[in-house]
């Protein structure tokens, strides 16, 4: 009991401040990326909050398999610098007997990592793809912003409205630059305001003028109006309609059969497997040498890791092309991993053993 209560606690301590770290650094990056991409009109700026959200919720079982697998190696190392693990051993101890209060801890973060995977991963990437959709599908007249100039979504048109009226509607001393392939008009007018005709937004211009160039020559034609409608937007496409698998909920790709819904089965399922093996190999990597100034097996440990999930990614890739079934990708991909894993653990375990059993014959020979 104590031996397994000091290392749970000990691995409890260790996943805690590392997760804390993980998330500090991920949502740093996270709102890095995403006001770039405010700033470049990719997305709104009111949504930055829920995309940060959305997004660490997407990577939080990777993150979670992360902070477990370096709570294992760095605890377990640090055991074995400060020469605990000896004490343990000489106690009759094996290596394999951590496996268990290694467990203990990692089997309730696997299963988070498999709920997460499985319905906050899509619904995450969902709720992303939804925000994002709704911005771009916005009419080219709500891109405006009073005193500011602004592009609309193809390219082809600007707009400036000086400012607007009270109630929003309205915008007064309205300019339009619209470029087309032969030519490019300017119109400039007093009002504008939207109006939906047939599911198609217009832009209603009263009481101005226009002035037409043509590319090919200096002649220009200009044109007074009382009133003039510019399509400004047409009907948006229906939600969801081309959602990507990684957004589609994992009921939605159990059903709807084709290998890229496969592939991302594949993906979410293997990330379960993944933090379970990383917590069998986490356990042999940890090893190390207390009379070594080096770090070998941190580095070993990261190299690991990112072998492995370079890997998961290169299963789904591979049932997603037609390449693997998924049954072959989970055993070839997972299935290795974990005999590599037990592998490890029982070289070890036998390596610790003999050394001990060795010593413990020279003991009794002197």
């Amino acid at each position: 009991m104590l031996f397994d209560s000091s290392v749970r606690r000990e691995l409890a301590r260790s996943f805690g401040a590392t997760l804390v770290v993980l998330l500090t650094i991920v949502l740093t990056m996270m709102l890095i990326r995403t006001l770039g991409q405010a700033a470049s009109g990719a997305v709104a700026p009111q949504h930055i909050v829920l995309l940060m959200g959305y997004t660490v919720l997407g990577y939080l079982p990777i993150i979670l398999c992360l902070s477990l697998f370096i709570a294992i190696v760095s605890s377990l190392s640090r055991m074995y610098r400060e020469s605990e693990m000896a004490v343990w051993f000489a106690s009759g101890l094996p290596l394999g007997r951590f496996v268990r209060p290694v467990a203990r801890l990692s089997l309730p973060v696997a299963a988070a990592v498999l709920l997460l995977a499985l319905l906050g991963w899509p619904w995450a990437n969902q709720r992303s793809a939804e925000l994002r959709e709704l911005y771009e599908r916005r009419s080219d007249l709500s891109r405006v912003a009073p005193g500011q100039f602004q592009t609309s979504s193809d390219g082809r048109r600007v707009f400036f409205v000086e400012r607007n009226t009270d109630d929003g509607r309205t915008g007064r001393n309205v300019f339009v630059l619209i470029r087309g392939k032969d030519g490019e008009s300017v119109t400039s007018a007093s009002t504008g305001h939207i109006e939906v005709v047939d599911d198609k937004r217009f832009l209603v211009l009263d009481r101005g003028q226009r002035v037409d160039q043509k590319y090919a020559s200096d002649e220009k034609n200009i044109a007074q109006f009382e009133s003039y409608r510019i399509l400004a937007g047409e009907k948006a496409a229906a939600q969801g309609a081309n959602l990507p698998p990684k957004a589609r909920s994992t009921l939605d790709l159990w059903r709807d059969a084709s290998p890229r819904h496969h592939g991302e089965l594949v993906w979410r399922i293997g990330l379960a497997l993944t933090c379970v093996n990383l917590t069998i190999l986490g356990i042999g990597l940890s090893a190390a040498n207390p009379r070594r100034g080096g770090s070998w097996n941190v580095l070993l440990a990261f190299l690991s890791f990112v072998i492995y999930f370079n890997l998961l990614n290169l299963s789904q890739a591979w049932v997603a092309s037609g390449k693997l079934q998924p049954w072959a990708a989970l055993l070839v991909i997972h299935g290795s991993a974990a005999a590599l894993a037990v592998g490890l653990l029982r070289w070890r375990q036998q390596g610790v053993a003999g050394f001990w059993s060795r010593a413990a014959r020279a003991g009794a020979a002197t």
